[in-house]
């Protein structure tokens, strides 16, 4: 039972077939969806069809849905697998896709890959920053090697649970804050 003050989209990071975003995005929902406190639904960046941004006029129908998506939200968990030291084109593009949307909202971090994802994460955070999106400290890493099964199937070792609650907990709490700034 959720107390719908806040809803919470996990965004999933990456479009690319056989992508492994999905699984992690599903635990993060089930985990917090447990809670009660906010409204959590996974956002795939790969129903929206998004093009690149700079070879269109921006009207495309896409756009328009993915910045009232992001509009909805008051916060945000980021599913982020690491692509050659940083995240992934389409989830650059799509964050580029809008401006006003992202501003004055915090976000969590999950990332995932053979370091835990984590040089994809500090690049992310950058980026967030000149979003005006406060990312928060609590950031899970999963590793290719130890949390998935012939590296496609997840099995997320036991600590990341608690890790993922602890990140959630400053999720809301700054989510609340910041809604006033909106």
């Amino acid at each position: 039972m959720t107390n719908g003050s806040f809803n919470i989209g996990i965004i999933l990071g990456s479009t690319r077939v056989g992508r492994v975003s999905p699984q992690i995005g599903k635990w993060v929902k089930e985990i917090a969806e447990k809670r009660g406190d906010a409204n959590y639904e996974v956002v795939d960046i790969a129903d929206y069809n998004l093009p690149f941004l700079g070879t269109t006029d921006g009207s495309e129908p896409g756009i328009a849905a993915w910045n009232e998506k992001i509009d909805s939200l008051d916060g945000f968990v980021f599913i982020v697998q690491e692509y050659n030291h940083s995240i992934t084109g389409a989830l650059k593009n799509a964050l580029d896709l809008a401006r006003e949307p992202w501003n004055n909202k915090a976000a969590g971090i999950v990332s995932y890959g053979s370091t835990g994802g984590a040089r994809a994460a500090e690049h992310l955070r950058g980026i967030l920053g000149e979003l005006l999106i406060a990312d928060v400290r609590v950031h899970p890493t999963l590793s290719l090697f130890t949390d998935f099964e012939n590296y496609t199937t997840f099995k997320p070792a036991e600590l990341h649970f608690n890790n993922v609650n602890a990140m959630l907990d400053q999720v809301i709490s700054w989510s609340g804050a910041l809604k006033t700034l909106r």
